[in-house]
């Protein structure tokens, strides 16, 4: 075979896989044993990863060190998910349009989304928290949903727009030539053969506003019944103490419901990413 790899290749690229897993499961294998220990023993020396006093209850116990636990839970999915689809109204559009019209200024306008995407939300907390008060969003979903979504749409018209120029325009073409209009086309002809790139674009923008809500829950937000996982797990830093087992396993779970809408969705996000790869 002309790319067979030789012995020493298949090393090098196994050991490259491995040291990168490694970093990766660290964290997540660190955090679940000290989820698994007692408090007085999560700094005992000397370090040993696994004890004989390991045990569930941290994950019992944290339910009523924290009782809105599951309020925090829900909230969070509640606001990726309401990002995700305000991102997805917007981006599907300016994706088409960018990929589809010739118009001044459409390179600038994509030059300038990528500008965006550079610049991190705390550069512009200021600006939005005043912004949210004049708009009377504070202390309400809102005022965590429209930020959100606002930095996750950048991201998503690229991803999209790529997709998009892979489409034959002969499809928009034959459904204009029987009388449809761009609108009918974009919904009944466009969309249908873009649904393996959407569900791409879906995810990741669900699994980066999920992981981006802290700061403008902390900034924007005062009610505790609103706020989400990231800040509701500030409850387990106590005044004299952090609770670092009980903090660990409601991290844990709280990343439970984004590992499973990616495990029942992986086929469409590899169907999206590998689309277009082979020229037919």
């Amino acid at each position: 075979m002309i790319n067979k790899y030789r012995w020493w290749e298949l090393v090098f690229i196994y050991a490259g896989m491995a040291l990168f897993l490694v970093f990766v499961l660290a964290p997540f294998a660190e955090a679940f044993f000290v989820s698994m220990r007692p408090i007085d023993a999560v700094f005992r020396i000397p370090y040993r990863f696994f004890t004989e006093d390991m045990s569930f209850q941290a994950y019992r116990d944290m339910w009523t060190s924290v009782p809105m636990l599951g309020r925090y839970i829900f909230n969070s999915l509640f606001i990726a998910l309401c990002v995700t689809l305000l991102a997805l109204f917007c981006i599907i559009p300016a994706a088409y349009s960018f990929s589809r019209f010739e118009y001044r200024m459409r390179d600038g306008l994509l030059g300038a989304f990528l500008a965006i995407n550079m610049i991190g939300a705390a550069v512009l907390i200021i600006p939005l928290y005043k912004l949210m008060m004049t708009l009377g969003l504070l202390n309400s979903y809102l005022s965590m949903i429209i930020p959100g979504a606002a930095f996750t749409v950048p991201t998503g018209i690229f991803l999209m727009r790529s997709y998009f120029l892979r489409i034959p325009k002969e499809l928009e073409e034959a459904a204009i030539v029987d009388g449809a209009s761009r609108l009918y086309t974009l919904w009944r002809v466009i969309l249908p053969v873009s649904l393996p790139g959407i569900m791409v674009v879906a995810i990741t923008t669900f699994i980066n506003a999920y992981a981006q809500q802290f700061l403008f829950a902390l900034t924007f937000n005062s009610v505790n019944a609103l706020n989400p996982l990231p800040v509701g797990l500030y409850q387990f830093f106590g005044r004299q103490a952090v609770v670092w087992n009980e903090l660990m396993a409601a991290s844990l779970v709280g990343i439970l419901p984004v590992l499973i809408v990616y495990v029942f969705l992986q086929r469409y996000v590899v169907a999206g990413l590998t689309s277009g790869a082979v020229k037919e």
